[in-house]
């Protein structure tokens, strides 16, 4: 197999997948627009979904059933008659790590600012928001219990209230955000919002206090709603080219659900120890419940809008008992170390595409590497020397195969120009010289193989990974997750592709010779609008490339002239 030959097709293969994928993007179908979402008329709340089960009266009580209608709703204080306002009251949330807007209407998160990460690096004042009741970036994240039909004081979408207005961690480490009902039979349930400093987990707990005369049966759901509305897709902007969707896991996997594919019907699944959330590029909305119990995951889309619902089972809490329901909500960066404690395969919400068992062991190198010199880029550069170093000798020997074939060019020339009108002949004594001189030309094409999963391995690390999200290196790159400003990278990487050709041996075909002298601009084009920690490597791998092969062509030098002087 011809080294040059190979290096030509990888090339094309790798702007044939990355164009592959382009395409899919930029021509996928796009769900309907966004409609106007009705209120309840009578109240001036938005109403319960319909698809939101009652409690089945009898027979297995593990998971709603999905054919009933919502269960009434309770909105006012107990024993009150009044109406409630046309807008429910919200309150404030304040940490360290995000600020929150909570409807007192279920105590639904409406609105969800990230402190630490600004839409764009040049506007630090302009930080992104997950959830949002907006139109065109709907969000939401809603909790609660529902109750069984038959029983009057029903528990969804009910009126609570607050002992304030405005809450604030401030120096504290733990937020606490109590919000309460009370039915008229003496029902009482406190839902509790626990925040902790650093952290975009949210602990939601429902303590449910029967102080009726009869049993009260009920069972948790949460919903996470948002836009499924198609971005534009732009080659100049790597967020546009992530999956923006939902994704389930079992318990055992996970599948990512795109919009368009829901648009034909909704996805159900039952599991216990399994989480579902919303992904859009670096950040997600996630719903993670409480641990060996069963549940159903329902997800579905309609008019523009995404709705992924997960069911628990029902519980029924005697007179005079007590019962807690938890789940744990996450709303923000793709931080894996955080995900990670509230759940191990929560980390799959960071897409690595099916190179995820050679991404994951390399951004776990990466952070090892970054806790130490505190630079992104600095660490993508350490990183790619040690892969160097682990491969030394397997890619010296490709070298060595390579510089023997710069050494018998002339030769390999003067055959061709003797045998150009037999190909046949000219085949076998091309093979006796290798044989020969023991050169395997194919030995040149392990760099190659060995580097291309690496590379695309790096390149879903880089595109995916939030805590490359506008990292400094140094001088004018401030991001290495977005392309080179001023594409000095990409030229740096063409000249040294460049450079690398000269200690290579030429391609004895005209056309692949020609091919080859293209490829240094084709890829520097293509490059310059990667992120420019994947150039950085790409640099750094290339320049090591360079002195391992200037240095193994100096030593076969010297074996040829060692071997000369004992003749």
């Amino acid at each position: 197999m011809d080294n040059q030959r190979l290096l030509v097709w990888a090339a094309f293969g790798l702007l044939a997948f990355m164009t592959y994928q382009t395409w899919l993007l930029d021509n996928a179908p796009k769900p309907a627009e966004i409609q106007e979402q009705t209120t309840n008329a009578t109240n001036g709340l938005a109403p319960p979904d319909a698809s939101l089960p009652s409690l089945p009266v009898g027979g297995d009580e593990s998971v709603p059933s999905l054919q009933s209608e919502a269960p009434s709703v309770s909105i006012g204080p107990p024993g009150s008659t009044t109406e409630t306002p046309s807008r429910a009251q919200t309150i404030h949330v304040d940490t360290d790590v995000f600020s929150l807007e909570i409807s007192l209407a279920g105590g639904v998160i409406e609105g969800a600012k990230l402190k630490q990460y600004p839409v764009a690096k040049d506007q630090p004042d302009t930080l992104i928001q997950l959830l949002s009741n907006g139109e065109r970036r709907f969000a939401s994240l809603q909790s609660g219990l529902i109750a069984d039909e038959s029983d009057d004081e029903a528990y969804f979408n009910a009126l609570l209230t607050a002992d304030q207005s405005e809450y604030r961690l401030d120096s504290n480490d733990e937020l606490l955000v109590s919000l309460n009902w009370r039915g008229v039979s003496g029902v009482r349930v406190e839902k509790r919002l626990r925040f902790t400093r650093g952290s975009y987990r949210i602990d939601v707990e429902h303590i449910v206090t029967n102080g009726s005369d009869s049993n009260w049966r009920a069972a948790s759901y949460d919903v996470l709603k948002r836009h499924a509305e198609a971005g534009e897709r732009s080659m100049f902007d790597v967020d546009s080219y992530s999956f923006d969707g939902m994704i389930v896991y079992d318990g055992s996997k996970s599948e990512k659900l795109d919009y368009d594919d829901l648009l034909d019907g909704p996805f159900q699944s039952q599991a216990a120890n399994g989480w579902l959330a919303g992904i859009e590029h670096h950040f997600l909305s996630a719903i993670v419940p409480q641990d060996g119990e069963s549940y159903r995951y329902d997800v579905s889309v309609r008019s523009g809008r995404a709705k992924a619902s997960a069911f628990g089972p029902a519980v029924s809490v005697p007179p005079g008992g007590q019962h807690t329901f938890t789940t744990t909500l996450f709303v923000g960066p793709k931080l894996q170390s955080q995900l990670e404690e509230i759940a191990p395969k929560l980390t799959l919400t960071v897409d690595y595409g099916i190179l995820t068992l050679l991404s994951n062991p390399l951004f776990w190198l990466l952070s090892k590497v970054f806790s130490f010199v505190a630079n992104w880029g600095v660490a993508i550069i350490l990183v790619t020397v040690l892969i160097k170093a682990a491969f030394y000798k397997l890619t010296e020997k490709s070298g060595r195969s390579m510089a023997k074939m710069r050494e018998i060019q002339p030769r390999m020339k003067a055959l061709q120009d003797r045998y150009k009108d037999d190909k046949q002949q000219l085949s076998q004594a091309m093979m006796e010289l290798y044989k020969r001189e023991k050169v395997n030309p194919a030995a040149g094409c392990l760099p190659i193989l060995i580097q291309m999963p690496f590379f695309l391995a790096f390149y879903w690390v880089l595109l995916e990974s939030v805590e490359m999200r506008q990292a400094p290196f140094a001088l004018w790159i401030t991001d290495l997750s977005s392309r080179d400003p001023y594409f000095i990278l990409p030229l740096i990487m063409g000249a040294a592709m460049l450079f690398q050709q000269k200690l290579n041996p030429a391609p004895a075909d005209p056309v692949q010779a020609k091919v080859m002298q293209i490829m240094p601009i084709m890829f520097t084009g293509f490059f310059a609008f990667f992120p420019s920690g994947l150039v950085l490597y790409w640099v750094t791998n290339t320049l090591l490339s360079i002195a391992q092969q200037w240095y193994v062509n100096k030593v076969v030098e010297q074996e040829r002239i060692d071997r000369k002087g004992k003749k």
